[in-house]
Formats: structure tokens, C-alpha cells, sequence
């Protein structure tokens, strides 16, 4: 399946792997580029330093094009900047804030930049700057999340740029992928489904919590501080509700998840520790390798549009 996407970085597969901080880790972005799609390594608030090291251990692993996603509201986000500047990964794609101060030295490394957007208004933007293209997240994605829907969102901003627009959130499978396509995207990112891929280096419990995950699960907290985030609900969600309804100050209800994805990913802990992933994740039923992953997103597209087909029929 070539798309301009596809042109664009060099993949043979129009999908790219969700930033997902602490997730996105050389392993899962090497094997999601070497499956045939862009994968990103996830900045997070990491040093410069481990970014660096991300990056040539991901060159290690992979001959392939892949990414680093960067957070612009993250203390370290300079210094990490001027790193991917002097590594040059083919991409960077950046979230929670405006790249467009880094754009022209990015540009002028040869790197492709891509920034999240939730806006139609972000995405012009965005292309008047200079992106390549834009990810377009719906309100369905995991992590930090926008206000409006995925199949609200794409076809406005695809309207709206003449730029690739990558479609993001809620796209779990094959079926998420055509209807991605039918409103405009020339892409997809994925970031829930490739938690539970064998290569991704998270903790087996989060993994689980991801596979047991009901329709209902994925929960947001933050509304009341203007930084939502998607994740599954414990004990962790439930606190942050408790204190946002109490009208606990700023300071408290940023301090209780301080550190939650980390005591996810790397300790296991389903109760207090932030297990961020969007709401596919009652989608995500198994483990496989990434390669196995990004086939599934394209191998019965045929078929599905087959079946819309015979359905108009009627």
C-alpha cells in the first residue's frame, strides 16, 4: 500500500508507531521500522544524554527509517532538540506544544518533522511553518488527548492542509485503517496496539491490564488542570477524580502522578502506577510480534471494502 506518506519517509507501510513516553523505546521503534512502518523512540522528560543513547542503539538495530518524538513541554525538550539535530533520525514528530522555533534547523539537518495536532487551527499552522505532514489525534488516543473525535477531526484538517495527514487515535485493526483512509488520511499512527507486541519492553502486567481491558475502561483525568490524559482506570484514576472533585489545587493533582508511568512500565504496579493507552484497548485481544502487527492493519483491507460494497449494494 503506497500512500504519499509512504513517499514521503521512505516506508513501505503507511503507519507510524504512537510516541508513547517510556513505551517507545529503541526496541519497539527498531522493530516497528524493520516490520516495514516508522517507529518512534519517545523522548518523554528523559536527559539529552539517554536520547542520544536511544538513537544510536535504534541505528544498531535497524537500517530503516525511524523517529523521535519529542515533548515540547518537557523541561529537557532544548537540550533534547539539539541532539536529534546532530543524530538525524529521518523524523521527529513533536506534541504539547509549537515546534515551529526548531523547524528551519531541523530542516536544514534533513529531517522530516511532523508535528501532533488536535486542531484544525494547529494544523495551518503547522503547514505554514513548514511540516511535512501532520498527525492528526482524535480525543480517542491514550496519553495526553485533544477534545474532538478522530472521525470529527481528520476530515476537517484533511480539508483544511494540502500536507499528509497522518490519522491517530482509536484505530485498533484493519477496519479503523480503512475508515482512516476513507476520510482523507494518507496514514495511520498506532501507539495502544504495539504496547502488547512482543518487542515492546514494558512490564507483563501492564501488558495484561491492556489485553483485560473493557470497552469502558480507558478513563480521563486532568480536565479540571487543562491536561487531560487517557489511561485505565485503578486506583490511581479514581484518586485523581477524587481530588478534582474535592477542587484540590494544581499542585496536589499534578504531584499524584508524578512518576506513574514509570511505576507502569518498568514496575508492574496496575493500582498506582499510570497505564496510559487509548480506548482500543478492549480491541487488543494478543500479543504479536510488530511485524505480525503492522501486516494486520493492511492484509484484509480488500475484503473489508468488499464488504461496504456489498452493503451499499443492498
Amino acid at each position: 500500500m503506497n500512500t504519499r506518506l509512504c513517499e514521503l519517509l521512505g516506508i513501505e507501510y503507511p503507519i507510524i508507531q504512537g510516541g508513547m513516553a517510556w513505551v517507545a523505546t529503541a526496541e519497539l521503534a527498531a522493530a516497528v521500522s524493520n516490520g516495514g512502518g516508522l517507529g518512534l523512540i519517545a523522548a518523554g522528560g528523559a536527559p539529552a544524554d539517554v536520547v542520544r543513547e536511544q538513537i544510536r542503539k535504534c541505528r544498531e538495530m535497524t537500517d530503516k527509517p525511524f523517529g523521535v518524538n519529542v515533548m515540547l513541554m518537557s523541561p529537557t525538550a532544548e537540550e533534547v532538540m539539539q541532539v536529534v539535530i546532530e543524530e538525524k533520525p529521518a523524523v521527529v514528530a513533536t506534541g504539547a506544544g509549537n515546534p515551529g522555533k526548531y523547524i528551519s534547523a531541523l530542516k536544514e539537518a534533513g529531517i522530516k518533522i511532523l508535528p501532533v495536532v488536535a486542531s484544525v487551527a494547529m494544523a495551518k499552522k503547522m503547514e505554514k511553518d513548514g511540516a511535512d505532514a501532520v498527525i492528526a489525534e482524535g480525543t480517542e488516543a491514550g496519553g495526553h488527548i485533544g477534545e474532538i473525535t478522530t472521525m470529527c477531526l481528520i476530515p476537517q484538517i484533511v480539508d483544511a492542509v494540502s500536507i499528509p495527514v497522518v490519522a491517530a487515535g482509536g484505530i485498533a485493526d484493519a477496519r479503523g485503517a480503512v475508515a482512516a483512509f476513507a476520510l482523507g488520511a494518507d496514514g495511520i499512527q498506532v501507539g495502544t496496539r504495539f504496547i502488547c507486541s512482543e518487542e515492546c519492553i514494558a512490564h507483563e502486567n501492564y501488558k495484561n491490564a491492556v489485553l483485560k481491558a473493557k470497552d469502558r475502561d480507558a478513563v480521563v483525568t486532568g480536565r479540571t488542570t487543562g491536561a487531560p490524559v487517557r489511561a485505565l482506570k485503578n486506583k490511581l484514576t479514581r484518586e485523581y477524580e477524587r481530588l478534582e472533585k474535592a477542587g484540590a489545587p494544581f499542585e496536589e493533582i499534578e504531584a499524584l502522578g508524578v512518576g506513574g508511568l514509570r511505576r507502569a512500565f518498568q514496575e508492574g504496579d496496575i493500582q498506582m502506577g499510570s497505564l496510559m493507552a487509548g480506548q482500543s484497548a478492549a480491541m487488543v485481544n494478543k500479543i504479536e510480534p510488530c511485524a505480525d502487527i503492522i501486516r494486520s492493519y493492511f492484509e484484509n483491507t480488500e475484503d473489508i471494502i468488499s464488504g461496504i460494497e456489498k452493503k451499499l449494494k443492498k
